[in-house]
């Protein structure tokens, strides 16, 4: 008995699950096509990441996300999902490592700042209060003194602006990106189309050798 046409393969969708769905002719359109790396650590295209990291913003935390692939050709290697799959997982991963050694390297420059910039206000305090104290106790004197004092205030703000503001985004997209690393991957195929089209496109197998299909 003739097998009949897969419509889909992949992990199955959790329930409650939201979909980020994206619609291509052939599997190699979500990867970079001058990436020489095998299949699985293969980078993906700048586009189809950019817009699957988007979708992914607009998602809700408290459900289960997952990727769709509709496409537009027939099932061709019964592991081709399999195959997608570990390869997002592992580029995705990657981004991961990527974002958390971003923020290692950023709060260690912060802590760098912080101690500089502790240094520069103290010595900024002591040399207005010398200088100060050599001109008089004037105005003249209370405007150098208060110079270097904002001078060793504004040598504060790197630090302040690493440990306040500039490491939660980075956290945030770490913790996005650690979501779609391990995000259920499904394919959905297009039965409307030549039964032979998945030859042509990457990564299938060599022309000479025949799909598998469960």
């Amino acid at each position: 008995m003739p097998r009949q046409p897969q419509s889909s393969g992949g992990d199955a969708l959790p329930q409650r699950c939201q979909a980020i769905e994206i619609r291509v002719a052939g599997l190699r359109q979500l990867f970079n096509a001058i990436d020489p790396s095998p299949f699985r650590q293969r980078d993906l295209d700048p586009r189809a990441e950019a817009f699957i990291v988007d979708w992914a913003r607009d998602l809700a935390i408290d459900k289960p996300w997952a990727l769709v692939v509709h496409l537009d050709r027939p099932a061709g290697r019964s592991d081709e999902a399999v195959a997608l799959r570990e390869a997002i997982h592992e580029y995705f991963g990657q981004r991961v490592v990527a974002s958390r050694r971003t923020l290692r390297d950023l709060f260690r420059r912060g802590r760098i700042s912080l101690v500089i910039a502790l240094a520069f206000l103290t010595a900024s305090i002591a040399v207005g209060d010398v200088v100060a104290g050599y001109v008089g106790e004037g105005r003249l004197g209370e405007v150098i003194r208060e110079g270097f004092l904002i001078g060793g205030w504004v040598a504060m703000w790197r630090p302040l602006e690493v440990f306040l503001y500039d490491w939660w985004p980075i956290r945030a997209e770490g913790r996005l990106l650690q979501r779609l690393s391990t995000m259920p991957v499904r394919i959905e195929y297009k039965e409307a189309a030549p039964a032979d089209a998945w030859r042509s496109d990457w990564p299938a197998v060599a022309a000479d050798r025949s799909p598998s299909v469960d």
